[in-house]
């Protein structure tokens, strides 16, 4: 019996193996629980499907991985239909794992001051208010006693350099966090967001994570990076029986990154090089 025995959800946001969403699925799958998935529908020129392509091959074989369903977080009929779909072949659900979002890529990668107005709409949009349009239209659906998880960054607390407009969603993201835990807290449903450091995903090789890797192994009080399994098992736990007490949490899965308030054992290393010189 493993701790997600019985249990059924949806995941959200698997891009491909490298995904934190598929290593909590992995994860929650292998320990027992039923997962479905949606995806970002592939454009209709699109004769490849390759997001359908991508999320079948990881799938495929699975068991305890369900339907596949397509669905853009902008569009609430595609929404309530995969909630639907949910409802009609799981039953009612026991977790929801978030792991939206986007920035048109002009925006991101120019100052934030320089954020178009239309950038900030869509961005905000996808990357935030699709927490609140999921969790919504779930209600219907989920036990009580059900976990929402979310997945955030540090830069929504602090200002990381070169992550831009992604940090003023991602800041926004996190208040969602703790205002829908409250909203949904009579029913026992728990709302928590993972803030992990970097990895080597598709959405951070947009924020830089090649650079940002040596800083979190050079400041970070473990004095490393994080791992794919480490995210895994640590989004598992919060969507999990075993964190039931825990909502409206923000848990920081950065080797104590998110600790520091100066440069740390980097100064030794700029030290040590300055006299090597």
């Amino acid at each position: 019996m493993g701790m997600f025995s019985g249990k059924k959800g949806l995941i959200t946001g698997v891009f491909n193996e490298k995904s934190i969403a598929w290593a909590i699925a992995e994860l929650i799958m292998r320990e027992g629980g039923e997962c479905a998935f949606s995806y970002m529908p592939d454009k209709p020129d699109d004769a490849r499907q390759k997001n359908l392509g991508r999320i079948q091959k990881l799938t495929e074989g699975l068991p305890n991985a369900k339907f596949l369903a397509p669905m853009d977080a902008t569009k609430d009929e595609q929404i309530a239909e995969v909630m639907s779909r949910c409802e009609a072949e799981l039953g009612k659900i026991d977790f929801l794992l978030h792991s939206i979002a986007f920035a048109p890529p002009e925006d991101l990668r120019g100052d934030t001051i320089a954020t178009s107005r239309e950038g900030f709409k869509v961005a905000m949009e996808i990357s935030a208010y699709s927490l609140i349009a999921l969790t919504n239209a779930a209600r219907g659906v989920f036990n009580d006693g059900a976990s929402v998880l979310t997945l955030t960054y540090f830069g929504g607390e602090k200002c990381v350099p070169g992550y831009n407009i992604m940090g003023v969603c991602k800041a926004a993201l996190d208040s969602i966090v703790k205002y829908l835990a409250f909203d949904l807290g009579p029913r026992g449903i728990r709302v928590n967001a993972l803030s992990a450091g970097p990895l080597q995903t598709i959405s951070g090789r947009g924020a830089g994570v090649d650079q940002m890797l040596g800083l979190y192994e050079a400041m970070a009080p473990l004095g490393r990076n994080i791992t794919h399994e480490e995210a895994g098992k640590c989004g598992a736990f919060l969507l999990s029986d075993m964190s039931s007490g825990v909502t409206a949490e923000i848990l920081h899965l950065d080797a104590g990154y998110n600790a520091m308030g100066s440069p740390g054992r980097m100064v030794d290393q700029i030290k040590a090089a300055q006299q090597g010189a």
